[in-house]
């Protein structure tokens, strides 16, 4: 988990070459946020989760497949994920991002 205090995000994760390195930095029963670092031509493969979720883009670029619709996100850029709905994230560059998970269910 992360201390208090400011910090700037991408620099929260380094990069691994030849994986995915991921940091959580906030759980609580309400969700989660954690912070990503993929090396370029990494991925998830389609999975489905039961919460809504919000992937920001960091730095790099990547494509994100939700519900066979294929986005292609960059730095800044912001995302939903429906709870329920196939989705994927396939590194395109080194990437980092942030997701935030929000649980309705409680």
């Amino acid at each position: 988990m992360m201390e208090s205090g400011a910090r700037d995000l991408p620099e929260l994760i380094a990069y691994q070459d030849g994986s995915i390195v991921s940091r959580q930095l906030v759980k609580t029963p309400g969700g989660s946020v954690t912070v990503f670092a993929f090396d370029a031509g990494e991925g998830l493969s389609e999975h489905t989760t039961a919460h809504e979720a919000l992937l920001q883009v960091l730095e790099g670029a990547a494509r994100v497949e939700i519900d066979g619709a294929e986005h292609r996100v960059g730095p800044g850029q912001i995302i939903r994920l429906p709870g329920g709905v196939p989705h994927a994230v396939q590194a395109e560059e080194r990437f980092k991002m942030l997701l935030v998970m929000v649980r309705s269910d409680v």
